[in-house]
């Protein structure tokens, strides 16, 4: 036994879990190397029994999560590329850390504290995910690698006082952690030196079956939210908070993801391509992570539930894969083959007083803490 599993064992309490003691670790190795010649890192963290993230410096990116369902049998849950060079060559969020707003902004302007501002466009008319060259497209540097018995890696980018429009030099950091009990957590910090916007998410796509199987349109959601944001059509909100009761948006007890996607009754279904929208989970941001969604795999019997403080979470439904994009398995990925759940804030946040303020003076730090818990036939939660 190694010197770090024999101290663990002399300091966990007698009825603690064995599996502390395991062979937890976390390793790096060069995932591939950028066009200019910079070295894309991957980052494995495996808490010993085989339970394992693997995350990229490109969009400090979650690139593998591997699960058991429930008969042991381990399965990939995160749509990926399997190398760098289709990252490149086809973005698509997948995993990725976006920024420095995620969701849209209407036209790319927004004003702050009397100063207007014009950011760059990546969707028709407005800005996406933090614009053409958003936080999902850059190399983050890799601060610190933690092995057992947490594994966790640190990374950080350093956003430029202009890049693409957003004024200040904003310092962000993710921390990806392996908690006990299948537990993954995203912790994300940002500073800045001058007043600015900030909103960070992660954009992980997820199928529970194992990415490359089949939809995910059986797979059962909750939503505890009892409004939304309604979009016109460039997906941008009106303002208005619309009550979830009796429409094709409502999980709040929870309903297969394909049950109404194609019915044809929702205006707002048709815009998205499917379900592309913003939950109202409360108007102002919570004191600490609370349930925000729960998704059962009736297959697999995995569950993923996700907690936030964020006041708004947005679901996606997979509608723009296409069939163009061929992941880590060999497959294609099409439409509704993962879901997609955002804890942020809401979208077009800075051109709607209505929807809080998403703005970040110097000595101030923005925190978006996010937890997905695993388990399996429906497991008690948190």
């Amino acid at each position: 036994m190694n010197k770090h599993l024999i101290a663990c064992a002399i300091s966990l309490p007698l009825l603690a879990a064995p599996w502390l003691c395991a062979a937890a670790d976390a390793s790096r190795a060069v995932f591939g190397t950028m066009p200019d010649g910079r070295k894309v890192e991957v980052v494995t963290l495996d808490d010993g029994h085989g339970f394992t993230a693997r995350v990229i410096s490109l969009g400090a990116s979650l690139q593998s999560l591997m699960l058991p369902d429930r008969d042991g049998k381990l399965a990939d849950v995160v749509l990926a590329y399997p190398d760098l060079h289709d990252y490149l060559a086809k973005p698509q969020y997948f995993g990725a850390t976006v920024g420095r707003f995620a969701n849209r902004i209407a036209g790319g302007r927004f004003t702050l504290d009397g100063k207007s501002y014009q950011l760059t466009l990546n969707d028709g008319p407005n800005s996406l995910h933090g614009g053409a060259k958003g936080f999902d497209k850059v190399v983050w540097q890799v601060m610190k690698v933690v092995k057992s018995p947490e594994p966790s890696v640190t990374l950080r980018y350093v956003s430029p006082d202009g890049d693409q429009g957003y004024p200040g030099t904003l310092t962000a950091t993710a921390t990806y952690t392996l908690k006990a009990g299948h537990e993954l957590d995203i912790d994300y910090s940002a500073t800045t030196d001058k007043p600015t916007i900030v909103n960070l998410s992660n954009h992980a796509y997820w199928n529970l079956g194992g990415e490359g199987s089949v939809s995910v349109y059986d797979d059962i959601l909750t939503i505890p939210g009892d409004s939304i944001t309604p979009v016109d059509d460039t997906l941008i909100p009106t303002g208005e908070f619309r009550t979830v009761a009796g429409t094709d948006y409502d999980f709040r007890r929870g309903k297969p993801i394909g049950r109404d996607i194609r019915d044809g009754k929702e205006q707002q279904l048709l815009r998205g391509h499917g379900y592309d929208m913003n939950w109202v989970i409360s108007r102002t941001e919570a004191s600490a992570p609370r349930l925000v969604a729960k998704v059962e795999d009736p297959r697999s019997g995995r569950v993923l539930t996700l907690y936030s403080a964020q006041p708004g979470l947005q679901f996606y439904s997979g509608n723009f894969l296409d069939g163009t994009s061929v992941g880590k398995s060999g497959r294609i990925y099409r439409q509704g083959d993962a879901f997609v759940l955002e804890p942020q804030r809401f979208p077009d946040t800075p051109n709607h007083p209505d929807f809080g303020s998403a703005r970040l003076a110097p000595g101030q730090t923005y925190h978006n803490h996010i937890v997905y818990r695993f388990s399996v036939d429906g497991g008690t939660g948190r």
